[in-house]
């Protein structure tokens, strides 16, 4: 089996070469740019497994990127940034980011945060290949195989947490997922304060599927309890 590949997208030139130090160390194989825009072509002219990017890069910053990168591909990101605050993280995990890191970090850390993103990555796709059946109710079509959602025939461009977690619900209508329960399923970690991240990708995934303005209410809030679909 060949390694896997892991695009390390940083401006500053030791900490991509501590990075993939050790991630060689780990059996993976490492591609370095500096730039967002750099990092874009890469992935789409290679075999990328996982990204790590810098929020603030050159050209095109990390959030840019990953939005260019979210059109077409789906693998793991990791941002990894100096931008530390709660709101700063919360808002790189709504624009697209599977995990977020720190600047000062510990190596290792990051090391055990990409192992685990590839492992909830392969669980996810296994899962989806024993299980392909499109989810299709009251104009919501859900496509596993495609990771596509349509409402009443328009497509919607969703993150691949939001895709999971609407997978989730949908796949199991009307039980109810308390935060912690999709912050366990969909991040593939053990839960701590994963309650307001869950809690905002809930609201930017009704917000795109319009539940403001269509009669269909796709997810509920059982107050006190968690989510369910209500498909």
């Amino acid at each position: 089996m060949k390694p896997m590949t892991i695009l390390i997208a940083d401006d500053e030139p030791e900490i991509a070469d501590l990075i993939e130090l050790h991630l060689l160390k780990e059996g993976y194989r490492c591609i370095k740019v500096s730039d967002g825009r750099e990092a874009v072509q890469v992935i789409r002219t290679k075999s990328v497994d996982l990204a790590i990017l810098d929020i603030m890069m050159p050209k095109l910053d990390g959030y840019e990127a990953t939005q260019l990168i979210r059109e077409s591909h789906h693998l793991p990101i990791i941002f990894l940034s100096a931008k530390a605050s709660d709101l700063d993280k919360i808002t790189g995990l709504v624009r697209g980011a599977d995990d977020y890191v720190t600047k000062p970090f510990n190596p290792m850390e990051l090391v055990a945060r990409v192992n685990a993103q590839l492992r909830r990555a392969m669980q996810f796709n296994a899962s989806v290949t024993l299980n392909t059946s499109v989810l299709e109710t009251g104009g919501l079509i859900i496509d596993p195989e495609q990771r596509a959602v349509f409402l009443y025939g328009n497509p919607i461009e969703l993150t691949p947490k939001e895709f999971d977690i609407l997978y989730l619900l949908a796949s199991h209508p009307k039980k109810v997922f308390s935060s912690e329960n999709i912050f366990e399923h969909v991040w593939g970690e053990a839960y701590h304060e994963g309650g307001n991240t869950v809690m905002v990708h809930i609201r930017t995934l009704r917000k795109k599927l319009a539940e403001d303005t269509h009669r269909n209410k796709w997810i509920k809030t059982v107050w006190g309890v968690g989510y369910t679909f209500n498909g």
